[in-house]
């Protein structure tokens, strides 16, 4: 049988393409998925390798996932990258959690693939179950519709990405295909896989959200996988609507640095400091979702992501919202995270770092 859900569209004949190949079920299946397809008489066309990250942890258990992975390569003949990184190192240094230190590195090991010209893109193994999950991590943590958007079928470094490791080019082919059609897919194939024993750990939050909520959720909705994964369609969609809006509509709402006393504005030349200020009186008609993010768009030229709790904060001090403790008198002030700073005066909502 045929891998349901499998997403040809994504490829294209000579693409030098490049699978995140773990040695888990989800990335072996992709292997064996392309290998196939490259392999019908509709062929993909594409010209495949694979890249396996060693994160240096789980001991001997990491090393025979990378022995797993060099036989499979060489079983189907395909070129393979390994790359031996330190997540440790990088959770120190950096102050990351350790699921964040890994995929960060992850990601920079397949743009340096990328930017050395050796592949196209990457395709990574991402479920549906894994959309899913996400979808609900980010519902917990507070996402705006970007966040409920969830994994991308497609990441390119033109997609303002949240992160430094989010470049590049990124192909996700399963975001429609169940992790259960998956390991059907292998069995069938008498094809064994990798069990990764860190995925048992329920101190790591996403691994309580797919252990035990995840099922308590399918015990009100079968279907909530599914429905989470159509919800991260639609946010994906609306977002790319208000991304539009707001690079339309910002421009002409933007006043950079302050007034100054006999009109005009004057912008500080100081390495590092930034304003730029936005008329309270040109925001106050428009409709709510849209103040909201012109708003965090804003403040993202200042280098800050606004959450939604901090975005509620601005709207109140320009007198656009209500919060508790907060009102837009004149001459208000508050101190937001990343080092922003805003001010309320007569007619503007002033942000500076």
């Amino acid at each position: 049988m045929r891998l349901q859900g499998f997403d040809r569209a994504l490829f294209h004949p000579g693409q030098r393409l490049a699978c995140a190949l773990s040695g888990g079920a989800d990335s072996t299946a992709l292997l064996l998925a392309l290998l196939e397809a490259n392999a019908e008489k509709e062929s993909l066309g594409v010209i495949l390798t694979a890249i396996h990250v060693h994160h240096g942890l789980r001991g001997e258990e990491a090393n025979a996932d990378e022995s797993f992975v060099r036989q499979l390569c060489t079983q189907h003949g395909i070129p393979l990258t390994v790359d031996h990184v330190d997540t440790p190192a990088r959770q120190q240094a950096e102050g990351e959690g350790l699921e964040e230190a890994a995929r960060e590195l992850r990601y920079a090991a397949f743009r340096q693939l990328l930017t050395a010209g050796k592949a196209d893109a990457i395709a990574t193994a991402h479920t549906l179950d894994d959309q899913a999950e996400t979808v609900l991590l980010k519902l917990l943590r507070g996402a705006w519709t970007e966040g409920l958007g969830g994994i991308s079928p497609v990441l390119t470094s033109s997609a303002q990405p949240a992160s430094a490791a989010e470049t590049g080019t990124i192909l996700r082919p399963m975001l429609q295909v169940r992790r259960s059609e998956i390991e059907r897919f292998l069995r069938e194939r008498d094809q064994p896989w990798r069990e990764d024993s860190s995925n048992a750990n329920t101190a790591i939050t996403r691994n309580r959200v797919r252990h035990q909520l995840m099922p308590m959720l399918r015990s009100f909705n079968p279907s909530i996988d599914e429905l989470l994964a159509r919800t991260a369609d639609i946010a994906r969609d609306d977002h790319a609507y208000w991304q539009a809006e707001v690079a339309r509509l910002l421009p002409a709402l933007l006043l950079p640095g302050k007034p100054v006393r006999g009109g005009g504005r004057a912008v500080s030349t100081a390495v590092g400091s930034q304003s730029l200020a936005l008329e309270i009186e040109r925001l106050r008609p428009l409709p709510a979702a849209l103040r909201r993010r012109l708003v965090r768009a804003a403040a993202a030229k200042l280098g800050s992501r606004l959450d939604a709790d901090e975005t509620l904060k601005l709207l109140a001090l320009a007198g656009l919202a209500s919060y508790p403790g907060l009102s837009g008198r004149n001459g208000a002030r508050l101190e937001l995270r990343d080092g922003l700073r805003a001010e309320r005066s007569v007619r503007e909502l002033r942000l500076s770092r």
